[in-house]
């Protein structure tokens, strides 16, 4: 738990982020009335350290986990919240966490993927309830609201939008300023990768979105930072396009692949 750092967005919502310790994507969490709503629970053995974190700031129990998407690095922490916890995911993630497919663009290691978590676990941390294209929780200073805007990282990525903070949890469909995983294995898309992100950045601008959250970035960014990264993903791919009509090999994109001057800070 001391190694999970807190940035506070809002009176009642805080980012809670360990990158440097391992721990997986970031967490937000929303204080309401009743209880704590958690957006991500980060890899395996972090969800002691995150209840643990919880509890220094606010004594409310946490009565909802949101998972953004199935990636273990975003689920995993699940499984050590208590039995009554109420559990959220698109409809599409539901069946990827059933799976536990191991991301495309992550080399496995030797002797295949890690079992399901879930399984190994006899069901427990697995989602409760399930939405298509949008669901809200709460009401007033207590509403959030889920999106879901099509494939991008994979088929089922929910975006976690606090009204009262005018923040937007985008996890790993804008994970930070580099090049985006696109999951074959769980749905995910490059081709469309750009539009489902613009029909976010719309809702954003609509919205008045302030913040973002992103899945593995130290702090927020903005809706400005949003439309760059559109950009960027529009011109990767279009080069992986463009060098598969010129006949080139996936390898030989990759290594001719270089992140164009104009997008300063990026990986």
């Amino acid at each position: 738990a001391a190694a999970i750092k807190v940035e506070k967005l809002a009176d009642n919502l805080y980012l809670l982020n360990a990158l440097a310790a391992g721990a997986g994507g970031n967490t937000s969490i929303f204080i309401t009335a009743t209880g704590v709503v958690v957006v991500d629970t980060k890899n395996p053995g972090w969800g002691q350290p995150l209840l643990d974190k919880i509890k220094t700031i606010t004594n409310k129990p946490v009565t909802t986990i949101i998972n953004t998407h199935t990636h273990g690095d975003h689920v995993s922490g699940n499984v050590d919240f208590p039995a009554n916890v109420d559990i959220i995911v698109q409809e599409n993630t539901k069946a990827n966490m059933g799976a536990m497919r191991p991301a495309s663009f992550v080399a496995q290691p030797t002797g295949g993927p890690p079992p399901n978590i879930f399984t190994q676990h006899n069901g427990a941390g697995m989602a409760k309830r399930t939405f298509k294209d949008t669901m809200t929780i709460g009401n007033g200073a207590d509403r959030i609201e889920l999106h879901y805007f099509g494939r991008a990282h994979t088929n089922g990525d929910a975006m976690v939008f606090f009204p009262a903070a005018r923040v937007l949890h985008m996890a790993d469909v804008f994970a930070n300023k580099g090049l985006p995983g696109m999951d074959s294995n769980n749905g995910g898309t490059g081709v469309g990768y750009a539009d489902t992100l613009t029909k976010a950045a719309d809702f954003a601008d609509k919205n008045n979105v302030e913040k973002i959250v992103n899945g593995h970035n130290e702090t927020t960014t903005t809706r400005a930072d949003l439309r760059e990264f559109i950009s960027y993903v529009k011109d990767f791919v279009g080069a992986v396009q463009e060098g598969k009509r010129s006949g080139k090999t996936v390898d030989q994109v990759a290594a001719s692949w270089k992140t164009p001057p104009k997008y300063a800070g990026y990986e």
